[in-house]
């Protein structure tokens, strides 16, 4: 029995060569897809009732968009890495076309023309312009290297075409969606071995131009204001703060237990989507807060693991495209249980394969299925070498 579950364990912790997939990267999308369900499903419940009359309501459109996720991870495992690097220009086209139309004839949410209705689903470009935008940086980053790292000019074109994307989407408008742009891109460039002095002058840019964003639009300015002191006001700008707060609060270190959250019945609002994370917070408490944030920590590590292995196989697109996303997922993280625990203002950025959303749940899963994909191509590669080499 002991040497069963060493065996277990080992089967679950040490990757291995005989496995042509990771094994870990399955399982942690798995499980973190597995507790959103639940945790949709307890969250959504007094929202359902009172959009549709139907309890189950949100339940059933995320269960429907996990199995759709599913479908979608195995067509991408399909596609090999060489598709992805020929045609990311061509995706980047696809993804400003996007974020041009639902300016045009896009749903307006909440004061935010972000979605596209297409029947059951309905589509953001916004999350769909991320993967495209890293797809297309992984590439120029091997196309442009020695221009990135020696001359202004090969910095600055990628800038440029983040710029263009950033405008639109602060048309719809979309600030979160920006910040994780720029930070995804910034951190590229410095993996591609940008100059420091350069990498100095994209950060102050960045934060000169999130500054002046805040201070032009007094919705903005009221979000910082409010999660600086959300008890000044708790009934107005801090409200959604002051109830998060208060989620976390009652769950203390082992929660109320799963389904017996008080901040989910029309206190919290958007408490299935932006701020699932304290209602997991309320019902599993301490342990399962730190359960997630670990399981979300090992997902971008993978990433990031992955990403360095092939780098320095020699193997720079599919490189720098798993390390832009293990940036991606780790800074989207960081920033929703920031906002969720009062240590970031309020952006509406979803907890990765976590919160409800149809299109970031798609695309985050299309990004899951491409570091398989990476990782698939280098240990059949390696594999197919060692049998030369012993042949």
């Amino acid at each position: 029995m002991k040497g069963g579950s060493k065996l277990s364990l080992g089967w679950l912790m040490r990757p291995s060569p005989g496995f042509i997939f990771d094994r870990q990267l399955v399982i942690l999308s798995l499980t973190l897809m597995a507790i959103g369900l639940v945790m949709v499903s307890s969250a959504s419940i007094s929202e359902g009732i009172n959009i549709k009359n139907d309890p189950f309501f949100f339940v059933k459109r995320h269960a429907i968009a996990l199995t759709i996720c599913l479908v979608l991870i195995i067509v991408v495992l399909q596609v090999p890495m060489a598709r992805w690097q020929s045609f990311n220009s061509v995706f980047l086209l696809v993804a400003i076309l996007l974020l041009v139309l639902v300016l045009v004839v896009g749903r307006e949410i909440n004061g935010s023309q972000r979605w596209l209705p297409l029947g059951i689903l309905n589509l953001q470009p916004a999350e769909v312009a991320k993967l495209a935008l890293f797809t297309f940086l992984a590439g120029y980053l091997v196309r442009r290297q020695d221009e990135v790292r020696g001359k202004w000019r090969g910095f600055i074109k990628p800038l440029a075409v983040m710029g263009i994307m950033s405008v639109l989407l602060l048309m719809q408008p979309d600030l979160g969606s920006v910040v994780v742009l720029f930070v995804t891109t910034l951190g590229m460039l410095f993996l591609a071995g940008a100059r420091m002095s350069q990498f100095l002058s994209l950060v102050g840019l960045g934060i000169g131009l999130l500054l002046f964003l805040i201070w032009n639009a007094p919705y903005r300015m009221r979000r910082v204001t409010s999660f600086l002191n959300p008890w000044e006001d708790p009934f107005g700008s801090g409200y959604q703060l002051t109830q998060s707060l208060m989620a976390f609060g009652r769950g203390g270190w082992f929660g109320e237990g799963l389904g017996n959250s008080i901040q989910k019945l029309e206190y919290l609002p958007e408490a299935h989507t932006d701020f699932v994370f304290a209602i997991l917070g309320e019902e599993l408490g301490y342990t399962g807060v730190l359960l997630v944030l670990l399981l979300q920590a090992w997902l971008a590590f993978k990433a990031l693991h992955i990403g360095q292995k092939v780098l320095l196989g020699g193997r720079q697109y599919e490189g720098y495209l798993a390390m832009g996303i293990g940036i991606w997922f780790s800074f989207q993280t960081v920033v929703n249980v920031g906002a969720a625990s009062g240590m970031l203002p309020t952006k509406g950025l979803t907890l990765p394969l976590v919160s409800y959303g149809g299109s970031s749940l798609l695309v985050i899963s299309a990004a899951v299925a491409i570091l398989l994909r990476i990782d698939f191509e280098w240990r059949r590669d390696n594999m197919q070498a060692r049998q030369r080499e012993t042949g």
